[in-house]
């Protein structure tokens, strides 16, 4: 977890220099964001341990209920792929996953792929702007990131990263990192108002947002030979 999130600050430094940022400026705002999140996130964690019942329990939690700690519950799985169960058994050849191994050889054709596809079309100017690491890293946050959240993303990022960025550039190199960070908290402000004003007081929030995946196949089991009601067996 140290090291994701050292990787994650070297991506805000990388993005800092990218949109011409002072460095010291970028250190001293993460140090004091580091601080502070680290001071709230453990009160904030305490706190709904103590007052939320069953939370992170998602056979004991109603359905619509938003406690069940996806985040959680896959750095826990990590942990037991990694380290329990081990590498091998999951991915090597006593494995079921060992077919995703030949990602890796996609991963390292893909960028070629498109050069090769520049080089014999140079007059699309759309092509260069492929960007396989970034549209394939993006897929890392699923799980714990659902349906909802990528479609949200893909149709905000559309928003102010082609449209704004095309007819309105110098609103965009003004204000849109400024936009990012701002979207950012108000998510957490929100969730922690929604719970306040609402969760608290036992008053449900319902929408088809976070109603559920929207895909009655999203929990069946994957593994083979598995049977379950509703569900295609492998």
């Amino acid at each position: 977890m140290s090291m994701a999130q050292a990787v994650s600050f070297l991506a805000d430094f990388k993005l800092g220099h990218y949109m011409k940022i002072p460095p010291k400026s970028m250190f001293i705002v993460q140090l004091i964001g580091t601080i502070l999140s680290g001071s709230m996130n453990l009160f904030v964690g305490w706190w709904l341990l103590d007052s939320i019942k069953n939370i992170c329990h998602g056979d004991l939690l109603p359905s619509n209920s938003p406690w069940t700690c996806p985040g959680d519950h896959v750095f826990f799985d990590a942990s037991v792929i990694w380290g329990l169960v081990g590498p091998r058994r999951m991915f090597g050849p006593l494995g079921s996953y060992n077919a995703l191994n030949w990602c890796f050889l996609g991963g390292a054709l893909g960028p070629l792929i498109v050069w090769i596809f520049h080089k014999s079309f140079p007059n699309k100017s759309w092509i260069p702007l492929i960007n396989l690491p970034v549209l394939l890293g993006a897929t890392a946050n699923m799980p714990p990131a659902s349906s909802l959240n990528y479609t949200s993303w893909i149709f905000v990022g559309t928003i102010f990263n082609f449209f704004v960025f095309r007819y309105r550039k110098k609103w965009w190199q003004r204000y849109n990192y400024v936009l990012s960070a701002a979207l950012d908290a108000g998510v957490a402000f929100s969730a922690v108002l929604v719970y306040i004003t609402l969760k608290m007081y036992g008053k449900d929030l319902l929408w088809w947002g976070n109603s559920d995946e929207h895909c009655p196949l999203v929990s069946c089991p994957t593994a083979k030979g598995v049977v379950v009601d509703g569900c295609p067996v492998f």
